[in-house]
């Protein structure tokens, strides 16, 4: 695989891109200082090369949390005397790029944190409502939007009864909800 020089990820509703050893302000993260997280990554390029939709990852570090520069508000209406001023400060976080792709190594000591983390979440998942789609836990907000349609209401349920204690994905949610609804409506004609 040829080295990966940039990557495109998005935090907060908003994309950056991003090279490895980069330090960057985004809107504010509620992880501690110094704590490893892996942003979603919506494109990995390099070399004329690129890939959309990777499999690859990229670590970050939370260097700190600080508040942007001031930004200063006034209004003013003629003639009547009506003025006001303001005053803005964002809050940011630095972040760190500590590796793309495979060349992540700093990020392998402090990473395990993480993963240990998500295991303890995996039982949950395997304690799944019965009558639950197959490879349910696996699938996009848009396959469970597709998938719902031909599902039965026990299926239905069982999906809604999963988000509400797991994953609680709003676009899942409503597209559950619709797919209920419209069965209601079937029956109830």
């Amino acid at each position: 695989m040829a080295q990966m020089n940039y990557a495109i990820i998005t935090l907060g509703g908003k994309q950056y891109v991003v090279h490895e050893g980069e330090t960057i302000l985004v809107d504010r993260l509620d992880r501690e200082e110094g704590k490893a997280f892996q942003p979603d990554v919506l494109f990995v390029g390099g070399d004329g090369e690129g890939e959309l939709a990777p499999s690859t990852t990229v670590s970050a570090k939370v260097v700190g949390h600080v508040r942007g520069p001031k930004v200063r508000i006034g209004k003013y209406k003629a003639k009547s005397g009506y003025k006001r001023h303001t005053g803005f400060r964002s809050s940011l976080t630095r972040i760190e790029i500590t590796g793309i792709g495979g060349s992540r190594k700093t990020a392998k000591a402090e990473a395990p944190a993480k993963p240990k983390a998500e295991p303890a979440k995996k039982p949950e998942t395997t304690e799944a409502p019965a009558g639950l789609p197959e490879g349910y836990a696996d699938m996009t907000v848009a396959q469970i939007s597709e998938g719902a349609k031909s599902w039965d209401t026990p299926e239905l349920e069982a999906a809604q009864s999963y988000e509400h204690e797991h994953a609680q994905r709003k676009g899942a949610l409503s597209a559950l909800e619709s797919a209920l609804n419209a069965k209601d409506k079937e029956d109830g004609a």
